[in-house]
């Protein structure tokens, strides 16, 4: 058998190429990639890694947790260390992001793709492109232009005013402009309200069904959380009055239980778990399953970081919708692009006009950036079966 036997934690800051505002968190300006990171490695030395993003040292406790939860278990046991995941979330902490890293030691174990070690066969998937900004209505349509020539036939943009009519002005003039040459989808967050830098507006179901009316009247593709994603029974009343599908999924930390319950109820058109949130690349695998089953869509949604991105990746390879859907390409210049978000790897995750290649090599497909982690990173806890070390020194510096 095995073991998980040593677990380190890391707080890593890489800096951004330029600064960006995320449509979701109203007023903020980020100015690097903030990022929790783990390392597990077992008793033959395989590493698996992961990292979920990082407000600050919110984390800062999360080691005891660990080696008291995973340190001496059986590291090909996923579905035993899930359940140490859920008993965790017990106590108010979800850690779904912990999931893939277990994933990784048992896809190099075995010397293969995590996604051909779940059974996947799509080595080349295609993607949308997904902005992660509000912008103007004319530098919308630029930035859908540049995506366009890059290679992208759909692109996702973000609304989010307290003025209805400005949001569906938006929509409606880049859909215009784009029209016959690129499919537009929009998200809208769950008109999340994250007001310590800057207010939002939370929509009712009844501005939900004018905005869904007139993303149908000009033809996107599909309209992305537009309510709050704790309201089932509004979310379900919407998907049933839209005329373009609904789709979220994202951050149902709950997991399978609550996305199968949600799907029984009619919520969504389309189902977009994200592994780093909604379960882990497990649970995710089996709400694919049952959209299958129940003939709805399925694509996973991956806005985090690099490592978020890849182990979604699997999934969707794995999932058996990737001939038929696309993946979500978080990009937004100049801030949010691939070669800034992916630093701590040796090579970003980059597309080739509007594709992308599945690493080949064994495990979730990256090797980590010694010399990145070293500049921009901090170990704050390391403990193996015999010994435990905290450095909370790191974590008080500003």
């Amino acid at each position: 058998m095995q073991v998980l036997d040593r677990v380190e934690l890391y707080l890593v800051k890489t800096p951004l190429p330029a600064p960006h505002a995320p449509s979701w968190i109203p007023g903020t300006i980020r100015t690097h990639v903030s990022m929790c990171i783990v390392r597990f490695i077992t008793d033959d030395g395989v590493e698996g890694w992961s990292g979920f993003p990082a407000a600050g040292r919110e984390r800062a406790g999360l080691g005891d947790l660990l080696a008291g939860l995973f340190l001496g278990q059986d590291a090909g046991d996923i579905e035993r260390l899930s359940e140490r995941i859920q008993i965790m979330a017990a106590g108010g902490n979800f850690n779904w992001w912990l999931e893939p890293a277990f994933w990784d030691i048992k896809a190099k174990s075995a010397g293969l793709p995590l996604y051909k070690l779940l059974g996947g066969t799509d080595d080349r998937i295609r993607l949308y492109a997904s902005s992660g900004e509000l912008r103007d209505p004319g530098a919308r349509r630029e930035e859908a232009e540049a995506r366009l020539a890059e290679g992208f036939d759909t692109m996702k943009i973000r609304v989010h005013d307290f003025d209805e009519a400005v949001d569906i002005d938006h929509i409606s003039d880049i859909a215009r402009h784009m029209q016959g040459r690129m499919r537009i989808s929009v998200d809208c967050n769950q008109a999340f309200r994250l007001t310590q830098n800057g207010d939002a507006p939370l929509w009712s179901l009844d501005r939900a069904k004018r905005f869904v009316d007139a993303a149908a009247d000009v033809g996107l593709a599909w309209v992305e959380e537009p309510l709050f994603g704790e309201w089932h029974e509004e979310i379900a009343r919407l998907t049933t009055y839209s005329r373009v599908p609904v789709a979220g999924g994202e951050l149902h930390v709950m997991g399978y239980r609550e996305l199968a319950r949600m799907m029984k109820m009619g919520c969504y058109n389309i189902f977009q778990p994200d592994a780093m949130w909604a379960g882990g690349i497990t649970q995710c695998l089996k709400v694919a399953a049952l959209c299958r089953q129940e003939g709805i869509r399925f694509t996973p949604h991956c806005w985090s970081n690099g490592f978020g991105f890849i182990a979604n990746a699997h999934v969707f390879a794995a999932s058996g919708f990737a001939g038929e859907e696309l993946f979500e390409y978080p990009i937004s210049p100049p801030g949010w692009t691939p070669e800034g978000r992916d630093q701590i790897f040796s090579q970003p995750f980059l597309h080739e006009n509007g594709w992308f290649a599945m690493p080949q090599t064994p495990g979730l497909g990256f090797e980590i950036n010694q010399e990145t982690l070293e500049k921009y990173g901090q170990c704050f806890f390391k403990a193996s079966r015999n010994s435990t070390h905290w450095m909370p020194e790191v974590l008080s510096a500003p």
